[in-house]
């Protein structure tokens, strides 16, 4: 799933994490990657509410940490160990919304490049 949007999307995680560093709480990345892609001009969307149906029954309450050009679920993770769950998390996602790709971002990592999962569908 290489592709020149999720080329485009770790770069600005791998500005975020070369200023940042490891550490700190996944909000504060959010909130810098988002600055980096408005610095940038790759559009996004944050904290995107999405439903999940069971048995023709509407539940909410999970919410995607980004969706960026409406294309790739990217998830903020800021541990120093991924835990499994978290790619069944984002494949869960692609599922409701519908998407093939996402990205799962670990900033947890001292190097970016070992945090970055590609997932799709």
């Amino acid at each position: 799933m290489s592709d020149t949007l999720t080329q485009a999307i770790i770069g600005a995680a791998i500005e975020v994490h070369r200023n940042l560093g490891h550490g700190l709480i996944e909000s504060i990345y959010e909130e810098a990657l988002c600055h980096e892609f408005d610095l940038r001009g790759i559009k996004y969307q944050r904290q995107i509410g999405v439903d999940i149906v069971y048995k023709g029954k509407v539940i909410k309450g999970q919410r995607l940490d980004l969706l960026v050009e409406g294309e790739v679920v990217v998830e903020l993770k800021s541990v120093s160990r991924l835990p499994e769950v978290a790619t069944a998390q984002v494949l869960s996602y692609l599922k409701a919304t519908g998407l093939k790709r996402a990205l799962l971002i670990n900033f947890g990592q001292p190097k970016l490049v070992e945090g970055v999962k590609r997932i799709s569908l």
